[in-house]
């Protein structure tokens, strides 16, 4: 599709594609625009505010996706189990099985943690309050379910890292297996 055509929301998938390689430190301009196939000047025409303003667009996409497609399931039908099931296949299938580089991640590394530590506390804090509230559900404690939610974060954040750093997803598939017990058990 022609650059000048592209809706705003695929120049954003693209532009979340690098900075999942690069980090926002990393992602230059040279590199966002050969991603989108954009001019610099189209590019602040779509994002006036220069990077800063592609890496809210790419963290507004990454709050959608987790909010419809990660999160939904957890307040769907079904068992506490199967509903979790249902959103750890959704950040299976995000994540490529653990051989995608972690968006968030990367944004908390480096200059870019203070830049949008607002952002990314409630894209986490978010996340963690679905989880809680559905080990709740499942007859967990208040404050074992918090606890638990934080440490199933934690996992799969860590996996992730794991795993590109021994370019081998199995981490994250291992705990992606164990994150039910840990979060459910009675």
């Amino acid at each position: 599709m022609p650059a000048a055509l592209m809706p705003r929301e695929e120049v954003v998938d693209r532009l979340m594609a690098v900075f999942r390689t690069y980090g926002y430190d990393g992602a230059s301009l040279a590199e966002l625009s050969k991603a989108t196939g954009l001019g610099r000047s189209s590019l602040y025409h779509y994002f006036p505010g220069g990077k800063e303003d592609m890496a809210r667009g790419v963290l507004d996409r990454i709050d959608a996706w987790l909010a419809d497609t990660a999160l939904a399931p957890l307040r769907g039908k079904g068992t506490p189990r199967k509903r979790l099931e249902a959103m750890l296949a959704a950040l299976d299938a995000f994540y490529v099985g653990g051989s995608e580089r972690c968006l968030l991640g990367n944004l908390v590394l480096g200059g870019s943690r203070e830049r949008f530590q607002a952002r990314l506390q409630g894209t986490f804090s978010t996340w963690i309050d679905a989880l809680a509230a559905l080990a709740v559900e499942a007859g967990v404690s208040r404050k074992a379910a918090r606890e638990r939610a934080e440490d199933a974060v934690l996992q799969v954040q860590g996996a992730l890292i794991l795993a590109g750093g021994l370019d081998d997803p199995a981490p994250f598939r291992r705990v992606l297996r164990r994150i039910p017990d840990l979060l459910l058990a009675a």
